[in-house]
């Protein structure tokens, strides 16, 4: 089982903490010190479908050399304001085939990243692809 946990330090501000004994401040004031509880969600987001994108590529042996995955949300106007659209962009280095790349992404994104089988429940979820 996985589970998470946060503890109010001051403010509006959190240590959460999760199965794996990593800790992170949780910041939800103005004046951040660390990330939202809305932004740890597209971090986990670019993280999780990342790691597929990774995989895959690796499997399949394509010689990328750096991945860069992110994210960019519109939220919902009232409350509860959840991401209602999001355009993940995978930047991709390395004499890599475009169509390896298109698959991975593709992979991930309707099979193998939970965090994006989440979200898509709120949010239309685009992607775009730069190989460089």
């Amino acid at each position: 089982m996985t589970s998470a946990s946060a503890t109010w330090t001051d403010n509006e501000r959190f240590v959460a903490i999760a199965t794996s004994r990593h800790a992170i401040v949780v910041d939800a004031a103005p004046d951040k010190t660390g990330p939202g509880p809305m932004e740890l969600v597209l971090m986990g987001l670019c993280s999780c479908t990342a790691t597929d994108v990774v995989s895959i590529l690796k499997k399949k042996r394509e010689p990328f050399t750096a991945l860069e995955v992110r994210a960019e949300a519109e939220r919902a106007p009232s409350p509860p304001t959840v991401y209602t659209s999001i355009k993940v962009i995978y930047r991709v280095s390395g004499k890599v085939n475009r169509k390896s790349v298109e698959d991975a992404v593709r992979l991930s994104e309707e099979k193998y990243c939970s965090v994006a089988a989440m979200l898509k429940k709120t949010a239309k979820i685009e992607v775009e692809i730069e190989l460089v």
